[in-house]
């Protein structure tokens, strides 16, 4: 089995643990509000702003040895450069002031991804941050285009509010498949078990960031 099936396949608890956050199937079923939308934008914005960084302290300490691997989280860092502020422009084409948003603190659910992120990259193995990739690209593929359908549907906001999850339904259906072939170049089989093991734990840091995300929250970024 490649290591990319492999990796499908060891996380996949982990993944149906995820979808089945009450969020994602209220946004399927037509039953949000533009309030948990920009709760969601919100959070999105608070952890995307960390991956260019991630990534760059990721290349940083990509040995030698896999200098094809480095290459590689280049093109990865030129793809992901400003994805925040998209974020930040569809919080605005809702009606919400952006600004609030970048100024704002983020929940406790998406620091700890944040700082397990930076940890895993600083602390254990750069090639752990391979396991956010696993988990956001792979989501995004899946989620994105639909829930940008559900919603557009149901809120009738213009098509500006949705340039994050349009550009990344799109965009990572060619990243997975990138994704796909750098995975299977890895051989070592504690780098395979330090990439599954923080998949698994992404997940389900996600799913508490998608669980912990509420309408509530959003009442002072009003414009």
């Amino acid at each position: 089995m490649d290591f990319y099936d492999r990796l499908q396949h060891e996380t996949q608890v982990e993944r149906e643990a995820l979808l089945s956050a009450p969020l994602i199937s209220r946004c399927m079923s037509g039953d949000i509000t533009k309030a948990d939308y920009v709760a969601f934008l919100s959070q999105a914005y608070h952890h995307v702003k960390h991956t260019t960084p991630l990534l760059m302290a990721t290349g940083a300490r990509i040995p030698e040895s896999k200098e094809w691997l480095r290459s590689a989280v280049a093109e990865y860092i030129e793809e992901e450069l400003g994805h925040q502020e998209w974020i930040l422009n569809d919080i605005a084409a809702c009606g919400y002031d952006q600004e609030k948003v970048r100024h704002s603190q983020p929940n406790s659910s998406t620091e700890l991804w944040v700082a397990y992120a930076y940890d895993t990259v600083q602390r254990i193995n750069p090639l752990g941050f391979f396991g956010s990739v696993q988990v956001l690209e792979g989501t995004s593929i899946k989620m994105a285009d639909l829930a940008a359908q559900s919603i557009q549907k149901t809120l009738n906001l213009p098509d500006s509010a949705f340039s994050y999850l349009r550009s990344h339904g799109a965009l990572d259906q060619e990243h997975i498949k990138f994704f796909e072939g750098l995975m299977n170049r890895i051989t070592d089989d504690k780098e395979q078990e330090q990439i599954i093991h923080s998949a698994q734990m992404f997940y389900q840091l996600y799913g508490n960031i998608l669980r912990q995300i509420s309408p509530e929250q959003v009442v002072s970024y009003a414009a």
